[in-house]
């Protein structure tokens, strides 16, 4: 069993890079919170690691029950994917699935702070693995599953974010922590869509959103949502570091112009391909900022 997880894991939830992730996804928004709330005597301990550690492990969760739910989808369009392929059994996934909720129950029970934070982002997960008791409806409609499943980014947000306010003793209903919701909420959301969006000669069987409504409205709608994207993280870097608010500035002005030359032409490149490294500059900035501002200041 452990050498086929170790195939699935390797191909499917590489470990190590995301485990690091689950450090950069809460740590990020925890640095992002506290700053902006003008907090930089900061108390890191164990809860820290745990509310990483759990952001690890629920994604995991999400991994293998979307391998779960698209089973017969994959057999058909994936077949080489470790779970349709045969390489790993069902009875390894639920296996590690125990494990991993097991651990992070545990560990969310005697250390943190906000249990009905995490309770709700359990509830959520695991009425995303059932199709919210509707699979005869979400299954077979892409927007629906789009706003059914997607905001589980943002539920997850909201357990960083409580257990910062409880720690902290910070008031949750402002401006800030509304922001910092939705700060990783977005870039999830565009990269949802804009992965399922084509040049017509690339289309399959596979249901896009370009194939829904046609690629430049897909595309002017990612557009959109890359604007609202950019003006969170606007108004939550410019009190900490104009450096970083000039670089996501050139970097959401490159972005539009490839948005519009994709309209113009989808068969240049693949609109995810330009998507994920726009990502990777915007919350490498913000995440460099946080060092930066706590050496040097606003700067």
């Amino acid at each position: 069993m452990l050498k086929r997880l170790g195939v699935y894991y390797k191909e499917m939830y590489p470990f190590f890079p995301r485990l690091l992730l689950g450090f950069i996804v809460f740590g990020e928004i925890y640095f992002i919170l506290l700053l902006n709330y003008g907090i930089t005597d900061f108390k890191l301990g164990i809860q820290e690691v745990v509310g990483s550690l759990t952001v690890f492990g629920f994604l995991m969760f999400l991994r293998i029950a979307d391998d779960f739910k698209d089973y017969e989808t994959d057999k058909r369009l994936f077949p080489d994917r470790a779970f349709p392929s045969g390489k790993v059994l069902k009875k390894d996934l639920n296996t590690a699935v125990a494990v991993d909720l097991g651990i992070i129950t545990i560990l969310n029970v005697v250390f943190m702070n906000n249990i009905f934070f995490y309770l709700f982002l359990m509830a959520y997960g695991l009425l995303m693995s059932l199709w919210f008791f509707q699979k005869h409806k979400i299954s077979k409609s892409l927007p629906l599953a789009l706003v059914t499943h997607n905001p589980v980014q943002m539920v997850l947000n909201l357990y960083i974010i409580s257990f910062c306010c409880i720690k902290y003793h910070l008031q949750p209903f402002t401006l800030t922590s509304f922001l910092v919701l939705m700060t990783l909420y977005f870039p999830a959301l565009i990269w949802e869509v804009s992965r399922k969006i084509r040049a017509p000669k690339d289309e399959t069987e596979y249901t896009t959103y370009s194939k829904l409504f046609g690629y430049k409205k897909a595309t002017w709608f990612v557009l959109i949502l890359t604007i609202a994207d950019i003006i969170t993280n606007f108004i939550l870097v410019i009190n900490l570091n104009m450096i970083g608010f000039y670089i996501l500035l050139v970097n959401v002005i490159i972005m539009t112009i490839e948005f519009l030359m994709f309209i113009r032409n989808p068969e240049r490149f693949k609109l995810v391909s330009r998507v994920e490294i726009y990502t990777y500059i915007q919350e490498a900035t913000m995440l460099l900022i946080i060092p930066a501002y706590m050496i040097w200041g606003k700067i």
